[in-house]
């Protein structure tokens, strides 16, 4: 395995939509365990694969729960209700955090690194972290849905009020 690069905003390919996986071979599972050992390398929850350099609609999350680690391919919301309102960063705006609202609760379907379709329910931090992802396939970033920017000092002291 290896860790990849990280594209940087502002990069046009993090503002484009990304085409649909169509070739679930041996070179998507490898990139697929490349961008889990990126993610982890760098302290992240997600990453999505332009977010390395690959306009494709692939994704990654792990946050650390009993779900392990979930890949998404073709990811699509079919159902988001409630709303959360807390702090986001992204690996392509390092040291940027804002404070974002989101459905508290998705269902999505996907296809896993075989094409097989499966679907997915996830509330509250995975609910956040999959739909983040999801945005980044589609061109989305996080900045454009910040209410307020926190610097790391704010971070840190943020639900603590």
């Amino acid at each position: 395995m290896a860790i990849l690069p990280i594209i940087l905003f502002p990069d046009k390919i993090l503002e484009q939509k990304c085409a649909k996986v169509t070739s679930f071979d041996k070179k998507l599972a490898k990139l697929l365990n490349n961008m889990h050992e990126t993610m982890l390398e760098a302290d992240g929850v997600g990453l999505a694969a332009p977010q390395v350099g690959v306009k494709k609609q692939i994704a990654v999350v792990d946050i650390g729960g009993d779900e392990g680690i979930i890949e998404m391919m073709n990811p699509e919301i079919l159902e988001a209700t409630g709303e959360q309102t807390d702090p986001e960063g992204c690996l392509s705006f390092p040291g940027i955090y804002g404070e974002v609202s989101r459905p508290s609760k998705v269902k999505i379907r996907a296809q896993d690194r075989f094409g097989n379709s499966f679907e997915l329910e996830a509330e509250d931090f995975l609910a956040r972290a999959i739909q983040h992802e999801i945005d980044h396939l589609n061109g989305v970033l996080f900045t454009s849905k910040v209410s307020k920017y926190f610097t790391e000092e704010d971070l840190e002291r943020y639900g603590d009020e």
